[in-house]
């Protein structure tokens, strides 16, 4: 902490050695001919204009401190007139100054208000009034059926989907059921090999292996065959419901494509992304039209007690009386008075300040030229010439 402490009385030293160089340069303005040869005409021609330059840049300046101080001077003069009106007529601007600020006030909230609508926004509800109501409806309406279709089209495909499986799970049948018939056919010429076989080695009667194994295999195709007609049936019924699932989905699309495109052109007509934001939007609208009406009407009340207080003001000794209807505030509130008249009273301070800086400046500019005409009488006409010449300028 102590490098901070060392930094920061060196920063205070630092300002206020050049507090002290400011003021220095204010209160000791010389001119400086000690590097000026005066014998020689150019020197000394640039030398007599740098004075004159600054006798008239010192007068310009004092002359707009004038007049800057004669209005500050005014303006505290009016402060002490107010101060010393008669207690009813005190009173009676006091109420008109308190009315003033009270509606100033309000017009400030007014102004600082970030929920406000910008003007873009404020005019292009103000173009669609007419029909913002309506559209409101027709874009909530036709959300609402934007979501029906996408709904219907997530349904059907859904259901579609379904079917494909549906599909998908006969088709894998229908090819199990075709090697089944190709197995039984094999299990049947097998089995009427080992008959045969039976029948010859052996000399076997086979006569009832053959009539079994030709009943079971004819009722395992037959029941293979109808299973498969079955399947290939219900695939015919699930590939037209697929069809016609197809069908639904392209009128649905169609219908969506239309509706996207409805939607769209009404966001861009209303200026909007959804019926939500719209009606929000015309809501924060119509609260705009009241408090504008009301912004209005208020504006008419300030104008009006600004103009009664000028009124009233114009019949005292005021210097400038329209300068406190914007400070009404002062006019009832000693503090604010107070605060002012300490402002007005610092302020011309440093207007005499800067006045008698420049008044110093000329004097020594002055002062300058004529010591150099006493001291070289023999340029004394070249000095006065150049002298008439600015005066002639000005």
């Amino acid at each position: 902490m102590g490098w901070m402490k060392n930094w920061f009385s060196r920063f205070r030293k630092n300002k206020t050695e050049m507090i002290e160089e400011a003021e220095d340069i204010r209160e000791a303005p010389v001119l400086n001919r000690d590097s000026v040869n005066l014998r020689d005409q150019g020197q000394r021609m640039r030398y007599v204009r740098s004075c004159l330059e600054q006798i008239k840049e010192a007068q310009e300046e004092i002359e707009k401190l004038t007049k800057e101080y004669g209005m500050v001077t005014s303006h505290l003069t009016d402060t002490e007139e107010i101060e010393a009106l008669p207690v009813s007529e005190k009173k009676e601007i006091s109420r008109i100054a308190d009315q003033i600020t009270a509606y100033e006030r309000e017009k400030n909230v007014y102004e600082s208000d970030r929920n406000r609508m910008t003007e873009a926004q404020f005019h292009q509800m103000e173009r669609m009034e007419e029909e913002v109501e309506e559209g409101i409806d027709k874009l909530a309406q036709t959300e609402e059926y934007q979501e029906k279709i996408r709904q219907d089209m997530r349904r059907l495909s859904a259901e579609k989907h379904a079917f494909q499986y549906r599909k998908h799970d006969l088709q894998n049948l229908m090819v199990n059921l075709r090697g089944m018939i190709i197995i039984t056919s094999f299990s049947f010429v097998t089995c009427m090999v080992i008959l045969l076989l039976l029948q010859i080695f052996l000399e076997m009667d086979t006569r009832i292996g053959y009539l079994v194994t030709a009943a079971a295999t004819t009722f395992a195709v037959f029941a293979i065959y109808m299973k498969y007609m079955e399947a290939a049936k219900d695939k015919r019924q699930v590939e037209r419901s697929i069809n016609r699932l197809i069908l639904l989905q392209n009128k649905v699309k169609i219908r969506y494509v239309n509706n996207t495109n409805l939607l769209d052109y009404l966001y861009v007509k209303y200026g909007t992304s959804s019926a939500e934001e719209l009606e929000r939007m015309w809501n924060q609208y119509l609260q705009e039209v009241e408090e504008r009406e009301k912004f209005r009407e208020l504006h008419a009340e300030l104008d009006y007690h600004r103009k009664e207080l000028l009124r009233i003001l114009q019949r005292f000794q005021l210097k400038d009386p329209g300068m406190w209807m914007r400070q009404a505030r002062a006019i009832s509130n000693r503090n604010e008075m107070v605060e002012i008249r300490h402002d007005l009273i610092l302020r011309r301070q440093k207007l005499r300040r800067q006045m008698e800086y420049n008044e110093q400046l000329a004097s020594v500019a002055q002062g300058e030229i004529k010591a150099l005409a006493e001291e070289f009488p023999a340029y004394m006409p070249e000095i006065m010439e150049l002298v008439s010449q600015y005066e002639d300028r000005e």
